[in-house]
């Protein structure tokens, strides 16, 4: 971007600078710190100039928004033609309960759904198996049958609002009621929009929800892609997530770098599936966290976005440019919150949605700052949709595409960021022999990933107990705090009242429609068919999540058992 004329005169005035104007200040006063980085412990210089983007290609490395490399953003206008989807987390205790929030969130002004379920409900398990007992409802809303559905989406339409699913091991049944939602709606498949997380391969590396092994849940992810491409276009099937990564101690580069790599492996196994690239690339979703270092999360997020319009391109021979969009949601940093000093979470909060912003998200949900303590409040809840409205609304950082781009410190850590992911990418293929899908399988199987996020984590802590990285409220700014804070509590009833239904709708079902339902699913899991059309329709005939997924269990095996941890 500049001649080595330009660079030569402005590399002498740095110089002279530095001589004049900064060692003396240096020298006499000193400062902060001697070791100055990010919370990934990325260095950052002290000043950055043109000679840090000498390299630059504006049209290759830059380009425009809404054109490849979609570094500056996927969409032209971005923001400017409509804001990002504010999508809150929500779900918790009976369906009725998660229905009421949802609808109090649609009134607050959200502009998505975003749907938490409990553990039992996430690992696959009806609400009366043994191990749900004392689990029901309490980190989500619990869903056995499509009864629990029904009730989630009273009074919603599905065609007029995009809902999230963060589920995964038992996302194909949660996906099949949805879909069967829609039909008793009257709304065409094709017009259903939503995203469902259903990413396996982030399970095994870092959040550690399964049931089956991981060769199976691929299969099972590819599945969901497929019934995808042909009956519910607007859907994403799937939400590659690196959130959980960065949530388990990783770096921003481990996080995007391994996240990409999940990427790459589920393209692969689509094509070898025998799906055409530019058929189910434009349905892929991302999904990623926002930490407290803006300047690196910004990076991180453009950096992103070139490496898979490039790698779309040169490895999949993907043509449409939808399919080389990296569109994604991102989630504020739950690592982050405190419990110590509660309110100083609204603030983190509003940094990391705004880096989301200025990085170019498609949607965001922005942590309640008593999420360290207990599920959301409805209050927090509100001040959490209240930061990404101010920040919509009266900051103008949605006013300007890529408001940083060209800022010589966002573009020279985006290109730092984007080599040293690059770097990982490279060492994981090679793993697989040149396959991104054997390579992440490899690593899953090798503990590769675990190992690296775990060193991650650790040298974090180390900073942190050592007094290098500053947490107020928690090593620096200390005050006593004596208060108990007012937090949401899931009601001791919420068990039996779910069990209760679940029992109520096994009395009335039709016996036989569900037996010949299930043994359908049992056929084409033993045939190697795609298992969705009659997974919609098993629940249709209020088939229990449990009793579906144990077809899976049955025929796979369980990985807990597989790796020792059963029990």
């Amino acid at each position: 971007m500049y001649d080595e004329e330009d660079l030569a005169s402005i590399r002498e005035a740095h110089e002279e600078w530095e001589r004049e104007t900064l060692d003396p200040v240096v020298d006499s006063y000193g400062e902060r710190r001697d070791h100055f980085a990010t919370v990934s412990n990325l260095e950052v210089d002290r000043l950055y100039t043109p000679e840090d983007v000498a390299d630059l290609d504006f049209e290759e490395d830059l380009g425009y928004p809404g054109e490849p490399p979609y570094t500056r953003g996927v969409y032209p206008t971005m923001y400017r033609g409509r804001t990002w989807t504010m999508r809150q987390f929500a779900g918790f205790g009976t369906p009725r309960e998660t229905n009421e929030r949802f609808h109090y969130l649609i009134d607050e002004g959200q502009t998505g759904l975003s749907t938490a379920f409990d553990m039992p409900s996430l690992m696959g398990l009806d609400s009366d198996h043994p191990m749900s007992d004392g689990e029901v409802g309490r980190e989500g809303v619990a869903v056995d049958t499509l009864r629990d559905m029904e009730i989630i989406f009273d009074g919603i339409d599905v065609d007029e609002v995009s809902t999230s699913f963060t589920i995964n091991p038992s996302a194909p049944v949660i996906y099949a009621m949805y879909v069967a939602i829609a039909d008793q709606q009257g709304v065409p498949r094709e017009e259903v929009r939503g995203t469902l997380q259903n990413d396996m391969l982030k399970e095994f590396i870092a959040q550690k929800e399964w049931v089956i092994p991981p060769d199976p849940s691929l299969d099972l992810v590819v599945d969901t892609v497929e019934f995808a491409v042909e009956e519910t276009p607007k859907f994403n099937p799937i939400s590659i997530s690196g959130y959980h990564i960065r949530e388990a101690g990783s770096t921003a580069i481990q996080e995007l770098a391994f996240t990409l790599a999940d990427g790459l492996a589920y393209v692969e196994a689509c094509r070898d599936r025998g799906l055409d690239v530019d058929a189910f690339g434009p349905q892929l979703s991302f999904f990623f966290n926002s930490h407290n270092s803006i300047f690196e999360e910004v990076a991180k997020f453009r950096a992103g976005r070139r490496i898979w319009a490039r790698l779309m391109a040169e490895w999949y021979d993907a043509e449409d440019d939808a399919s080389r969009r990296m569109k994604f949601h991102t989630q504020t940093a739950g690592q982050s919150l405190t419990a110590q000093q509660p309110l100083n979470n609204v603030v983190r909060t509003t940094i990391q949605a705004l880096a989301g912003v200025l990085g170019g998200t498609q949607s965001l949900h922005t942590n309640s700052f008593d999420e360290a303590l207990a599920l959301p409040s409805e209050r927090a809840v509100r001040v959490a949709l209240r930061t990404q409205q101010i920040i919509a609304e009266e900051s103008g950082a949605a006013d300007i595409v890529d408001p940083l781009g060209g800022s010589f410190a966002v573009e020279a850590l985006t290109d730092e960021v984007e080599a040293k992911a690059m770097e990982y990418i490279e060492e994981i293929r090679e793993m697989g022999d040149g396959s991104m899908v054997d390579g992440v399988l490899t690593g899953i199987d090798q503990g590769y990933f675990h190992r690296e996020i775990q060193d991650a984590a650790y040298e974090y802590q180390q900073r942190v107990e050592d007094g290098e990285e500053v947490v107020v409220g928690v090593n620096a700014y200390q005050v006593a705090e004596d208060t108990e804070p007012d937090i949401l509590k899931v009601d001791e009833e919420v068990q039996q009242k779910q069990l209760s239904r679940l029992a109520d709708v096994k009395d009335e079902r039709d016996d036989e429609a569900v037996e010949a339902a299930l043994g359908t699913v049992e056929d084409a899991i033993e045939s190697g068919d795609n298992v969705m059309p009659p997974i919609v329709d098993a629940v249709k005939a209020y088939a229990t999540m449990g009793e579906i997924m144990g077809l899976f269990e049955e025929k796979y095996g369980s990985y807990q058992e597989r790796i020792g941890l059963a029990g």
